[in-house]
C-alpha cells in the first residue's frame, strides 16, 4: 500500500491553509484561518465606533427627513408653475403625437 503524500500550503491571498495531495495535485482540504476576535480591539474602542456610526446614521436620517418635507413643497412649486404656464398661453393645446408628423 503506497502513503499519499499531501502538502500543506498557505494561500497568498486569503492566508487559508490547504492540503494538497502531491501525485494529483488536487485540494483536499481548505480551512480559513481564525479570525481575530473583533480585530484586536478593546471594548472602549468598539463602542466609541458604534456611536459614531448611530450619529452618522441619525445625521443621514435627519437630511433625508429635510429633504423629503421639502419636496413636497418643491413639487407643489412646480406644480403651480405648470399651470400659471398653461394658463398663459392655452392656445398651445396638447402636444402632437409623432405619428402626427409624418
Amino acid at each position: 500500500m503506497s502513503e499519499t503524500r499531501k502538502l500543506t500550503v498557505r494561500c497568498p491571498d486569503c492566508n487559508s491553509d490547504l492540503v494538497i495531495d502531491a501525485a494529483t495535485g488536487e485540494v483536499l482540504s481548505h480551512r480559513k484561518p481564525k479570525a481575530p476576535l473583533a480585530g484586536g480591539r478593546d471594548f472602549a474602542s468598539l463602542f466609541r465606533e458604534m456611536d459614531e456610526s448611530k450619529a452618522k446614521a441619525e445625521t443621514l436620517f435627519e437630511r433625508e427627513k429635510a429633504a423629503f418635507e421639502d419636496r413636497d413643497r418643491l413639487l407643489e412649486e412646480k406644480f403651480r408653475e405648470a399651470m400659471k404656464r398653461a394658463e398663459e398661453d392655452p392656445d398651445q393645446g396638447p402636444p402632437k403625437r409623432p405619428f402626427d408628423l409624418d
